[in-house]
């Protein structure tokens, strides 16, 4: 029998459990995306070329807040769950059994990016491109959350960083002793994929960041950071979804290999360069 060469993936989803009350480390990560957002909020806003005071960086995160958690619940249902909606209307309600998208978390922040600026009489681009740059670590912190929880794994590869996910693996449980012993001799070898969760947090997250924040270090035109965003992060997914599994349910959703991550992504990418070719011809 021969060891396995890969990382086998059982890793306990709950970060605590009280009572039988459990808190899940991707609720954790929401938290530090949160956080992160606000922190670096407070530092951006001590700019003068700012649209907010560091006090109102806290109500911009409530605001943004209600716009991810309504906006990317209503995304994944229409976006990823259409059909099991229109079997089960109350599936919208049912998140503790999982389901968030990012662009429909998108769409929802931007609502309320527009709503917040109505309230404050700022305008609405230059709330997006002050809240551009603070969004990318909490990306990162959702994805590692999404490794954590062994949710959104990539396709099947030999690469030497490769891991066994055992829900990826047909009536497969990481708490099975029966599927861990399988994996110690190597029989579960043929289930390795590619991490992509990493991934994605490194494109998506880390590296979007410090191109965002290392961008709008000096003042650019108005409506140039936000497109900077939208550039950024529809090119860094739609790279990642070459490596993550399309959603079981989905499949391949255009000519045979591309995944609806990478639909919904094309069209981030393409406003993106309009707004921010706007951006730039406005200026001058």
């Amino acid at each position: 029998m021969n060891q396995s060469d890969f990382y086998f993936h059982r890793i306990d989803p709950v970060a605590i459990d009280i009572g039988g009350f459990a808190i899940y480390w991707y609720s954790v990560m929401y938290l530090v995306a949160f956080g992160a957002f606000w922190l670096l909020g407070r530092i951006r806003a001590q700019r003068e070329d700012t649209p907010l005071e560091p006090p109102q960086v806290g109500d911009l995160l409530f605001w943004g807040v209600i716009g991810v958690i309504v906006g990317g619940r209503l995304g994944y249902v229409l976006f990823y769950g259409f059909d099991q909606l229109m079997g089960d209307p109350l599936f919208l309600f049912r998140i503790r059994d999982g389901g968030m998208s990012f662009h429909g978390g998108l769409i929802g922040v931007l609502v309320a990016l527009w709503a917040y600026g109505r309230h404050l009489g700022c305008g609405f681009l230059r709330l997006c491109d002050f809240g551009a740059p603070l969004v990318p670590l909490g990306l990162a912190a959702g994805r590692v959350g999404n490794f954590i929880g062994g949710e959104l794994w990539g396709r099947k590869t030999d690469v030497p960083w490769a891991m066994i996910f055992p829900d990826s693996i047909p009536g497969g449980e990481r708490t099975s002793e029966a599927l861990y012993q399988q994996y110690l001799t190597g029989a579960l070898d043929e289930f390795a994929r590619h991490p992509s969760q990493f991934y994605q947090a490194a494109l998506e997250g880390l590296a979007l960041f410090i191109v965002l924040w290392l961008y709008s270090a000096r003042p650019r035109p108005t409506g140039a950071v936000g497109g900077a965003f939208l550039v950024g992060y529809g090119l860094f997914r739609f790279i990642a979804e070459f490596f993550r599994e399309p959603d079981a349910h989905l499949g391949f959703v255009a000519l045979d290999w591309m995944t609806m991550g990478q639909i919904l992504s094309l069209p981030m990418f393409i406003i993106g360069i309009v707004l921010m070719t706007w951006a730039y011809r406005s200026r001058t």
